[in-house]
């Protein structure tokens, strides 16, 4: 049984990595979870989560080849690392590898790491310009949108909302970070546009930034500090509605990839 969430933004800055890892820790204190960094192009995922030298990765499994560094062809499993209590599949950086890739072979990574999960987080590029950046979206059943308290960056979470109902995916819910004091008419506006709730409102936080820096994600590194705390609160209110793993799988695998969003 599995429900696959799109974690998107719209933009740049917004803590869409360090959100997902977060939610990913806490939510597998009940689920089995699988993180994937969906964001292929500007991946960072894997110095978030100490696997900045995973010798494997996503990029290799979207090569047409499917061949890792040494040349041998590798799996799904071989991209796959356990951390942190959650499985991640981090993406390389290498720009050689990323236009050699296909990101239309997401669909079969992600279909098969269904068979093995409760949740799976697809950490989403940041703008939704190429059916690459798109593609998470298309494929999860719902969408966490990440966003910060301003009226410019609320606007580019809408789009993302927007793209997602193109798609038939849902929206779980908006979650705010980098708050420094009330959400005030923003927090109204959210209320009133965004078809789901308003999941939390994460404060601006100097942990959140030294554990980026020490490639930890945030509730290993300072899990008693007050983000860490909102981010376990803003979990507890993603309800899973997981689906049985092979229906979910098949419609990975058909999948219609945008040619534009």
């Amino acid at each position: 049984m599995v429900e696959a969430f799109a974690v998107a933004s719209g933009k740049g800055g917004t803590g869409k990595t360090t959100t997902t890892l977060a939610l990913g820790m806490a939510l597998a204190q009940r689920y089995d979870v699988t993180v994937v960094d969906a964001d292929t192009g500007m991946a960072n995922l894997l110095f978030h989560a100490g696997l900045a030298d995973a010798p494997v990765t996503l990029q290799d499994l979207l090569a047409p080849d499917a061949r890792g560094p040494d040349g041998a062809a590798v799996d799904v499993a071989d991209a796959t690392y356990e951390r942190h209590g959650m499985r991640v599949v981090p993406c390389g950086t290498s720009l050689a590898a990323f236009e050699r890739s296909d990101p239309s072979r997401l669909r079969e990574v992600v279909a098969e790491l269904a068979a093995d999960a409760d949740v799976l987080l697809l950490d989403s590029p940041a703008t939704l310009a190429s059916k690459s950046a798109v593609l998470p979206i298309v494929l999860a059943d719902r969408v966490v949108v990440v966003t910060q308290p301003t009226i410019p960056a609320l606007s580019d979470a809408l789009k993302v909302q927007e793209y997602a109902a193109s798609y038939g995916t849902g929206v779980a819910g908006v979650l705010f970070n980098k708050v420094r004091g009330d959400l005030g008419s923003v927090g109204d506006q959210a209320e009133r546009y965004f078809e789901g709730p308003t999941l939390g409102s994460i404060p601006d936080s100097d942990a959140a930034r030294a554990a980026r820096d020490a490639g930890e994600p945030l509730l290993a590194h300072a899990p008693d500090s007050d983000a860490a705390a909102a981010y376990r609160a803003a979990a507890a209110g993603i309800d899973p509605k997981p689906k049985a793993a092979g229906d979910v799988a098949d419609r990975f695998r058909s999948a219609v990839v945008p040619e534009r969003p």
